[in-house]
């Protein structure tokens, strides 16, 4: 009997614990957040309690893993439309690699050494790390980079693709890296018809005179 409750709990907390994850969302697991990452940690070890111990009831696992994954559903979707409580919740990008320099200070602070940067640069391809223009370590702990170009970038023209609106949002930061100011970004979204900032989705400058705009919901 012991051996085929411990069979029938394995099946259903698989399907519960499958159930689970497909809500929580798509994301891949090198994507994962820190808070995708300690709730599928906690939820596993709940499921591993669950089929192990047989005596104990599965509501004392069922219930902790249904709260768990509710709380990471509640806290992702409230993170959609809060930038400050997505940014507290995933980190934030850092730049690793800065128009060719590397950032040694950066690099102490995210506990990166160079050996971990020269492999996460192999990985992408790179052999030299002169070619590199930036290298960004993103939240989910994967390196973005980018490669040097050839030709010359104006002085208006980020050499990194910045996001100057976010999910109806202006980024200010991005905005004084490319030394211009919220009034000059509305001056220019009005020249392109778009009166309402909190209506664009994504808009970055790709070049000195032209932007990439979405508009949230366009069809």
């Amino acid at each position: 009997m012991d051996y085929m409750t411990i069979m029938l709990r394995t099946i259903f907390i698989y399907f519960i614990i499958l159930f689970v994850l497909r809500f929580m969302g798509k994301r891949e697991i090198g994507q994962l957040s820190v808070l995708d990452f300690v709730v599928s940690i906690m939820i596993a070890e709940l499921a591993v309690v669950s089929i192990e111990n047989i005596e104990v009831p599965m509501m004392y696992s069922i219930i902790p893993i249904v709260i768990l994954s509710a709380i990471q559903i509640v806290l992702a979707l409230v993170s959609l439309k809060n930038n400050d409580l997505r940014k507290l919740i995933d980190g934030k990008p850092s730049v690793l690699i800065n128009e060719g320099k590397i950032d040694e200070g950066e690099m102490r602070k995210q506990r990166y050494n160079f050996d971990d940067l020269l492999v996460q640069l192999r990985q992408n391809n790179i052999s030299k790390l002169s070619d590199v223009e930036f290298a960004i370590l993103e939240p989910s702990g994967k390196l973005s980079v980018i490669e040097k170009q050839e030709e010359a970038v104006d002085e208006y023209t980020p050499r990194m693709p910045l996001p100057l609106i976010l999910d109806g949002k202006i980024q200010n930061e991005h905005l004084e890296q490319i030394n211009q100011t919220q009034l000059w970004l509305r001056q220019q979204m009005r020249k392109l018809g778009y009166r309402d900032i909190k209506k664009i989705s994504y808009c970055a400058l790709k070049d000195r005179d032209t932007f990439f705009v979405d508009v949230k919901d366009e069809r």
